[in-house]
């Protein structure tokens, strides 16, 4: 079977219409938000409005119902059209931690109690892993959860967690019988924030990506019901690869659109920009900067096109997920860094919002696995 990433007049309608309301709705303040560290409610709730918290999620649950092409294209237009980085990440971070892992492995009266209000933005969802001993290596954590009649006790730490100062449901991990190592002794939980023995210790303060907010949890004899279990009872090892390989697939969907709207905006001050006479953009020393910044662009759409295809017809696209992790991720990095010289003086200033382009997107190369991570995966599934 080929490859066919040729778009509908339907969908390119969609893309358009995602651009136009972000440029429109999503881009207010964004320097006093990013200097305050202010989450973005207001587009939050008309993103909700619009629909974007539930276009993965079938519409029996009050989701959108796109396949997994259209709704990659959907972010690429959000990461073009929103300039709140912050913002678009914890939107993906809600979608494919949280309401996707809900949807895949939870049961229908979980679908049902827990979907509805994630895709109408009434609940804001995350996903609690990391550990304040436990970066990369995950899976040694700490945090236990211990069955007690129809209860469990969990007890532990969960940092470094998106979402968190503001989030009503996380998908938690604990171990639930150690002794079957982390294939069989790990579970995940659907953790409401509002338990008793739940408590956010502190809001993390960060380089970039300052209007998601980052928290750390703490479970202090937390009872959970038996019925927030997600999946079986020991599935979770199972659970979070299958987060991980959505969340790796779309994640930087909306990268590919950034990336694109800075190259637009190179290209525009690089036909206006005067110096020596001439345009700037017919020196070779920014021209070529340009087309370097082309040429990622091309490839990670390739890249993030073909993982939506592969997701569309029900394959795995965990090798790919990864090389398109790292290339898109360092790629933006680059391109925002190229941009900066491009515009000197004017793209290291604030007013220009150029830097705070950079400093969002360093992150990319550290969440959802660092690119060293993804580099041994990538060794791994070639036998290495």
């Amino acid at each position: 079977m080929s490859m066919n990433f040729a778009w509908s007049p339907e969908q390119i309608a969609f893309y358009k219409s995602v651009v136009n309301f972000a440029q429109q709705e999503l881009n207010q303040d964004l320097i006093e938000k990013d200097k305050s560290s202010q989450f973005n409610q207001t587009g939050w709730d008309k993103c909700a409005e619009f629909g974007v918290l539930g276009w993965s999620i079938p519409q029996e649950y009050g989701g959108q119902g796109n396949d997994p092409l259209t709704t990659i294209l959907g972010l690429e237009a959000l990461g073009y059209g929103c300039r709140d980085n912050g913002l678009v990440f914890s939107i993906n971070n809600h979608l494919w931690s949280c309401a996707v892992s809900i949807l895949n492995f939870g049961t229908q009266a979980q679908k049902q109690k827990y979907l509805p209000a994630l895709c109408q933005g009434k609940s804001i969802g995350g996903h609690a892993l990391t550990e304040p001993n436990s970066g990369s290596a995950a899976f040694d954590m700490q945090t236990e959860a211990v069955l007690q009649e129809d209860y469990y006790i969990l007890n532990g730490t969960k940092t470094f967690i998106s979402n968190a100062p503001l989030g009503d449901v996380y998908i938690t991990f604990a171990r639930t019988n150690p002794d079957l190592g982390i294939q069989q002794g790990i579970s995940a939980f659907i953790i409401d924030k509002n338990l008793p023995g739940l408590t956010i210790e502190k809001e993390w303060s960060k380089s970039g990506l300052r209007t998601a907010p980052m928290g750390e949890l703490v479970f202090q004899d937390c009872k959970v019901p038996v019925d927030r279990c997600l999946g079986k009872e020991g599935k979770g090892y199972n659970i979070f690869q299958s987060t991980i390989g959505w969340e790796r697939s779309f994640l930087f969907a909306s990268n590919v659109g950034i990336m694109e709207r800075i190259l637009d905006q190179c290209v525009k001050y690089a036909r206006k920009r005067r110096q020596f006479g001439q345009h700037i953009g017919s020196f070779q020393a920014v021209s070529h900067k340009i087309a370097e910044m082309k040429m990622r662009l091309e490839l990670a759409k390739l890249m993030i096109y073909k993982i939506g295809w592969l997701k569309k017809e029900g394959k795995r696209a965990f090798l790919e997920s990864s090389i398109s992790k790292i290339f898109i991720s360092e790629g933006l990095v680059e391109t925002c860094r190229d941009a900066i010289q491009i515009h000197g003086a004017k793209g290291y200033i604030t007013d220009y919002e150029l830097e705070r382009e950079l400093r969002d997107s360093i992150a990319g190369t550290i969440y959802a696995g660092t690119s060293e991570i993804h580099r041994g995966i990538i060794a791994t599934l070639l036998g290495l």
